[in-house]
């Protein structure tokens, strides 16, 4: 096969990457409107996060004197921009490139770009109102990706439990993180070994998200406290926090959340997930991110935040079926 810089193959690509220039033009100016800023921090950095599952890629940097200090290619900017919230750089947009290790597939890639942007004072409500409009001011208002068609004029809002509720046929939240008690209600079978977590995620991806963003918007909302990431609990509802995925045409396009800004809780959390992965996949060989509680601990405003696969987007606009078909090289 021809290499994808060869002017065939990049002929074939070539009006989906026009497309998907146009939507970078779009995105800014929605943002512009809004009065957001746009924003560009590091790449490289000494921490890459906790997320459980998630595995950076390493490099290091040496210094002028000789010094070697080790570094990793961020997966997400998150931590980045909400030190820029703590200085007061209110609300703010990033489209980075970012890197994961060990990812790829016909919606995954290991080096890709995502659109964050991050709002002072805004609720859950408010952040899936926005994302709607910016759904509804770059896409037509029918996209077809993949096999599926879904009218923006509305959207979907259903929380996981409901989701549960309706497609599983489980309490979600009665089960509490009991496993054997999620099995039972759910009609399955537990496998050896699996844990809370694994059959969460499985039923999620077996029998929920298939029927999320098949017609319309789909904004899963309110998931379980275990899995609140870098979210705060719900103050209504402890049990579950506020969080939101969004799926469009199937796909799962976006990850949002209240911001969690209590640095004694987001302390326990990263440490109760540096350990877990440890479990699962060795220990950490970066610090755990102290100039970021540092800012937490000065003291970060209420914000809401969302982290949209802008490779995904330009699928959906361009009307793509893998995301290589978006990527220039």
């Amino acid at each position: 096969m021809a290499p994808r810089w060869h002017p065939d193959r990049l002929a074939d690509r070539l009006p989906r990457l026009r497309r998907r220039a146009r939507l970078l033009d779009a995105v800014r100016a929605f943002f512009r409107a809004r009065g957001y800023l746009e924003v560009e921090t590091p790449y490289a950095v000494t921490a890459p996060g906790e997320e459980v599952h998630l595995r950076p890629f390493a490099t290091e940097r040496i210094g002028p004197d000789g010094a070697r200090t080790p570094l990793y290619l961020h997966t997400s900017p998150e931590f980045a921009m909400k030190r820029l919230l703590v200085g007061g750089a209110g609300p703010i947009f990033q489209i980075a490139r970012v890197w994961r290790n060990g990812e790829g597939g016909p919606l995954h890639a290991a080096e890709f770009t995502l659109l964050e942007w991050y709002r002072p004072g805004a609720s859950l409500d408010a952040l899936i109102a926005e994302t709607h409009a910016l759904l509804r001011a770059v896409l037509p208002p029918i996209v077809t990706c993949r096999g599926v068609t879904a009218d923006l004029s509305d959207y979907e809002r259903i929380t996981v439990a409901e989701a549960f509720q309706r497609h599983v046929g489980a309490d979600l939240l009665a089960c509490g993180e009991d496993a054997e008690a999620l099995a039972a209600a759910a009609g399955e079978r537990l496998r050896d070994g699996e844990t809370w977590e694994d059959l969460f995620f499985r039923l999620m991806l077996g029998r929920i998200e298939p029927h999320l963003g098949q017609v319309r918007p789909s904004f899963l909302t309110h998931w379980p406290a275990a899995q609140a990431a870098l979210a705060r609990r719900d103050p209504a509802d402890p049990r579950v926090a506020e969080r939101f995925e969004l799926f469009l045409c199937g796909i799962e396009l976006a990850n949002a959340f209240v911001e969690l800004t209590d640095a004694a809780e987001q302390r326990t959390r990263f440490l109760a997930d540096r350990a877990r992965r440890a479990a699962l996949y060795g220990g950490a060989d970066w610090p755990l991110d102290e100039d970021f509680l540092a800012a937490l601990s000065h003291g970060m405003p209420q914000a809401a935040g969302i982290a949209l696969g802008f490779d995904r987007l330009a699928m959906i606009a361009s009307a793509a079926n893998d995301i290589s078909e978006v990527m220039w090289l």
